[in-house]
């Protein structure tokens, strides 16, 4: 396991300067980081899944202690979500720099999550734009 720099990319985006939690690659695919807050500290995880030619899948949720697996559906409520939306966008900055081809495709376990992304991603899309091209779906087309 090995903790990333605060910055370890070499990308500088302005909405990085957003507080986010310590982070550690588990190895080139998987990262893992812990969310404290009212409930307490909560494991998270982000994994990114090879799904075809330079295209992966972002997958982050709650590490579940009992099945041993990802679980994208708690709501943990740990009053954290721009840190924990920062640290996600970390990983996206290492998981690019050291796979600069890697198309990331993520959208929400549900429909809420997925507008709670699509805000997030406006709200710093002017940075976002420096560094990356977004393109969305719309009516999975």
């Amino acid at each position: 396991m090995v903790r990333l720099p605060q910055f370890r990319a070499n990308i500088q985006l302005g909405y990085m300067n957003m507080a986010k939690y310590p982070v550690f690659a588990m190895d080139d695919y998987a990262y893992v980081f812990i969310s404290e807050g009212p409930h307490g500290k909560i494991e998270k995880n982000v994994v990114y899944t090879y799904i075809e030619e330079n295209v992966f899948n972002l997958a982050f949720g709650d590490w579940n202690k009992k099945t041993k697996m990802l679980d994208d559906l708690t709501r943990s409520n740990n009053n954290d979500m721009n840190k924990i939306l920062a640290t996600v966008a970390l990983t996206t900055l290492d998981f690019t720099e050291r796979f600069p081809e890697a198309r990331i495709f993520f959208e929400g376990s549900t429909p809420a999550r997925t507008r709670l992304y699509q805000i997030g991603i406006l709200h710093n899309i002017l940075e976002i734009n420096e560094n990356f091209t977004v393109m969305g779906l719309l009516d999975d087309q």
